[in-house]
């Protein structure tokens, strides 16, 4: 395991492109993943499409410019009982073109099948090496996590919610079977009240969301939930999810051992309501 992480905070308002490009750097670029070698799979931050409570169309936009040399990058989702991956997918729709594509995982025929808690799942092979693995989504104050909960969504079927009650080990299989998330960008534009899935929320209903205007980005996913769930104010020793992805040695989630570069923490949580 990684004895130090390191994790980047920047701020976001003015242009989320330079802001990204900007946290790369602090985190010591991605020359290995931005490569025509290898493919991009984005795995976007979405629950219910009719919400307001996903990676914003300017975040993705910005990984598919930032990752400018693969020749194919995958906006993925998978079906769930709020709707197809197809229909959720439509959010970034304006981000597609003959290099940027939206795939929905739960129409893949191509799979590798793996065991996730005890059940033999197929993943769709956009998953899998050496396909490079990015994972995005929202800041929330829910304590199973965003970045690392992100990958429930691998799971191709509607029946998801069978893994809520051995999520942590289903979660943690799904990482350690994809051979882990390469990036990790919490889209900090708004911190969201628990899960943050409101579809009857207004934008501008400050009771649903606040704007931040916040990227934590970094190579360790494990370390940038632990950051993300800092900044929203849970209580880390109760967080499983992080406590097991490092006793099995997958990630920091000791903030000791986390090197915070650009905004520091404290900064970062001065933008954050304390009643998330």
């Amino acid at each position: 395991m990684a004895k130090e992480a390191v994790v980047a905070i920047v701020d976001i308002a003015h242009d989320a492109v330079h802001a990204l490009a900007e946290a790369i750097h602090l985190i010591g670029g991605v020359n290995d993943l931005n490569t025509p070698r290898r493919p991009v799979t984005v795995k976007v931050g979405v629950f219910n499409h009719k919400s307001q409570a996903h990676t914003t169309v300017e975040v993705a936009g910005a990984i598919t410019r930032v990752f400018d040399k693969p020749k194919k990058i995958f906006l993925v989702e998978s079906d769930n009982y709020k709707g197809t991956g197809t229909e959720r997918l439509k959010i970034w729709e304006a981000l597609c073109d003959k290099r940027v594509a939206a795939f929905n995982l739960s129409e893949d025929k191509d799979t590798r099948t793996v065991e996730v808690a005890g059940e033999k799942v197929p993943l769709s092979h956009v998953l899998f090496k050496p396909s490079v693995l990015i994972s995005t989504h929202i800041l929330r104050s829910f304590d199973k996590g965003s970045i690392l909960k992100n990958m429930l969504g691998f799971v191709p079927d509607r029946r998801k919610a069978r893994f809520h009650k051995t999520l942590e080990t289903a979660l943690l299989d799904i990482y350690e079977e994809v051979g882990g998330i390469d990036l990790a960008v919490l889209d900090a534009t708004y911190a969201y009240k628990g899960t943050g899935d409101n579809p009857h929320a207004r934008p501008e209903d400050t009771k649903f969301r606040t704007r931040t205007n916040l990227l934590v980005v970094g190579r360790d996913a494990v370390a940038v939930e632990t950051v993300g769930a800092k900044l929203a104010g849970i209580d880390l020793k109760k967080m499983k999810l992080v406590n097991e992805a490092a006793r099995r040695e997958l990630g920091v989630c000791d903030l000791s051992r986390i090197k915070i570069l650009g905004i520091s923490l404290d900064e970062a949580q001065q933008r954050i309501p304390k009643n998330l």
